[in-house]
């Protein structure tokens, strides 16, 4: 493999769209990645995922053709490290706030010259093959997660750091941070106005833009906006919502449809 699936996918003008894993199972895992996404996202940051899982969790999505994602705790790069050699093709990392942040998660992804990735490549080397170091660039997406005001405030300068791959927006914590409930799908001129923001940002920077989404419904809006990378809720929530309804069905009561905002974990 000499380029990550979802550049390719990018360079089509399409929407990919990401499953998210917060179940610490890599059996729910596989299920999950034979489900159609595009890609899957290892949480490992509020889902209950450890290193070992995650790992039981790579290997599971690799008998698919999604592309294994990972978001990590922080910024580290002791685990971003360890999940890159266990076969994550992309970083999700929370909480970048600033262009010297962004930069150091580049870093922290890139071997020599480009970053200070310690050389290691143990299961990736297995599951992409010999020439993964060679075209390691190409193949590891970058993305750093906007989710505060002062990464609202620093986003273009975010969005133009070199090497980085894309901007994807926690709704939550921004939320959060813009003075609002933490919630998804949101409505609320604010976050519409940032949401905008972000995204323009990305593209005026020939990056990918990603966004999580409490429903199908409103990811595929924003894939219609011009998003590249939608999430649709996580394997927890839709286990929960697969269980209720049919309790719903067995006791004769209307079935709820698909609700159209949510907080689903902290995105």
């Amino acid at each position: 493999m000499k380029e990550n699936p979802l550049r390719a996918l990018w360079r089509e003008g399409k929407t990919a769209v990401n499953g998210w894993l917060t179940i610490p199972s890599g059996h729910s895992a596989e299920v999950m990645a034979h489900q159609g996404f595009d890609s899957v996202t290892v949480d490992t940051q509020h889902g209950m995922i450890h290193y070992d899982t995650a790992l039981e969790c790579l290997r599971a999505i690799s008998t698919t053709d999604a592309v294994p994602l990972v978001r990590v705790p922080w910024n580290e790069p002791g685990i971003i490290t360890k999940m890159l050699d266990s076969g994550a093709l992309g970083i999700i990392c929370p909480m970048i706030n600033s262009p010297e942040e962004a930069a150091e998660l580049v870093a922290n992804c890139r071997y020599a010259p480009d970053g200070n990735r310690s050389f290691g490549p143990t299961r990736i080397l297995m599951s992409i093959g010999p020439d993964y170091v060679t075209n390691s660039k190409d193949l590891v997406l970058v993305i750093g997660m906007i989710e505060t005001q002062e990464a609202l405030d620093n986003v273009e300068a975010i969005a133009a750091t070199p090497g980085l791959d894309g901007l994807y927006i926690g709704p939550s914590d921004l939320s959060l941070s813009l003075g609002l409930t933490p919630h998804q799908d949101s409505r609320e001129p604010v976050m519409v106005k940032a949401i905008g923001r972000i995204l323009a940002a990305a593209k005026d920077n020939g990056i990918i833009a990603g966004i999580h989404n409490a429903s199908g419904v409103y990811a595929r809006e924003m894939g219609e906006k011009g998003f590249d990378l939608v999430s649709v809720s996580n394997d927890t929530r839709l286990l929960a919502d697969a269980a209720s309804a049919a309790v719903s069905g067995a006791r004769g009561n209307a079935v709820p449809g698909e609700a159209a905002t949510g907080s689903g974990g902290g995105y």
